[in-house]
This record gives structure tokens, sequence and C-alpha cells, in this order.
């Protein structure tokens, strides 16, 4: 029983074989999965699969790169969208300072504005952080998150910012990364944070574990996240699935 809290299977590239692609994952053991738009196209093509699909639910929100163009008018129907019963969460939001298409203060802006959405519709959030740590942390702090709480996705940061993010009532999610040999971080992360507050990921087409890296990733492959994460720990695979199932279900309010 394995779910993949971050996954884009509403991304092109599985445009010609997604029946395979989720075939796949159910075999490895994938039971449920949250499909993340963040802009129009892939938000209105995560709500088209949840529709379709018992086993997924989706996270809408806006993405920092795209910060720039996010209109009234889109946070207005992200708010639509948040009633939605198998809408669990909003982002992914957050910062990313690697690429330079929309300046920092209309990231934080739309960061902050997506915060106090949330709030308001009381859902969880998902955090996108590239090269932004310090920021990312005063303003979750800043605009009291901890209230409705979330994930740090694709966490790639150190152990320390990651239990100060614990504190703050979020969890820590691992992907791909973790399985690659030279990645130490994620590996500390991933021994020193409670099984309790560890979720994990694909977010794929994107970071797919070894022995995978660098071709496109898909859901299934969060079995190889378990089995690195159980490996790390001393833990059995099975204690780690359930457990993250678990964490998953909770965070999300599925029953």
């Amino acid at each position: 029983m394995l779910f993949d809290t971050h996954a884009h299977l509403n991304d092109t590239q599985y445009n010609e074989d997604l029946e395979d692609v989720i075939g796949r994952a159910q075999t490895e053991g994938v039971t449920n999965m949250v499909i993340v738009g963040f802009d129009r196209p892939t938000i209105q093509r995560a709500m088209e699969l949840v529709e379709r699909y018992d086993f997924m639910y989706a996270c809408v929100g806006w993405h920092p790169v795209d910060a720039i163009d996010m209109t009234d008018e889109d946070l207005s129907w992200i708010e639509e969208l948040a009633s939605h019963p198998k809408v669990v969460a909003l982002g992914e939001m957050g910062l990313d300072y690697h690429w330079d298409k929309s300046p920092k203060d209309i990231q934080q802006e739309v960061f902050r504005r997506q915060i106090r959405l949330a709030k308001k519709v009381k859902l969880p959030i998902v955090i996108h952080n590239r090269e932004a740590t310090a920021d990312i942390v005063e303003i979750l702090k800043q605009e009291g998150a901890e209230e409705v709480g979330g994930i740090m996705h694709c966490f790639s940061g150190s152990p320390e910012v990651a239990k100060e993010c614990v504190k703050m009532n979020f969890y820590i999610s691992l992907g791909g990364p973790v399985t690659f040999k030279n990645a130490k971080k994620p590996k500390e992360v991933a021994a020193e944070i409670p099984l309790e507050k560890l979720l994990i990921e694909t977010d794929c087409p994107y970071l797919a574990p070894h022995p995978y890296r660098g071709k496109r990733n898909e859901p299934g492959y969060v079995k190889l996240v378990a089995e690195q994460i159980a490996e790390i720990k001393g833990l059995t695979f099975e204690e780690v699935a359930q457990t993250t199932t678990e964490n998953a279900k909770k965070l999300f309010a599925i029953k």
C-alpha cells in the first residue's frame, strides 16, 4: 500500500501511455496518488483525471516560476476548486530563485496570497522550494502557515531545516534523490526525521530514482523511494509503506 503524494500525470509526457503507467503503478502496490496542477492547463487536466479515477486526488495552486502570470481570476478559480471533494491541498506554491522569469517580490506576494487562501479554505499546502529556503521559512512563519500545515515537497535541505519545518506542522516528503548515491542530505533527512513525519513521492515525470535516473519517472517508482528509506532507517518496507500512507491520508483528510 503506497501513496505517491506528488505526481504530474497531467503532464503531456503521459498522453500516449497513461493507462499503462497507471497499471504499472498498481502492480507495484500504489493505491493512491495526488495529481498536482500548478497553472491553468495542468490544473484543468488534474481535475479531469481525479474525476475519472477514484484513487487519484488533486492539489491545485500556482507555481512560483509562473507567479508573474497569476491573475486575481486565477486565484478565485483556485478558491472555487478548493471546495471540490477531491481537492485535498493547495499548491504547489512557494519560491524558486533558480529561474528568473518571475521577480522575487512577485513570487513572495503570490506565495503569501495562496497561504492566506489555504487558511481561508482550511486546506494544507504543498511547498516548492528552490534556492530560497530562508525566505520560505520566514514567510511560512509570518503568515501563520502552521495553522494548515502541509508538505515540504521533494525536500532537499538539511536535517536542521527539516526539523524546523516539522515544528511548523509540515511533513517532509522525499522522492527519487534519496536513492542517488551522491545525495547526502536526503539520506541524512531520512535517517533523522521520524517516520511519522515523512511522506514519499515521485514528482513524476521528473527526478526518477536510481536505477532509472535521467529517464521519465512514473508513480510505480515510488516503491524504490520507500525501499531506500526502509534501508536507511533499518525498518521493513511494509512499515515504511504503511506509515507514510497513513501520514498522507491523515494530512489530506482521506478516509
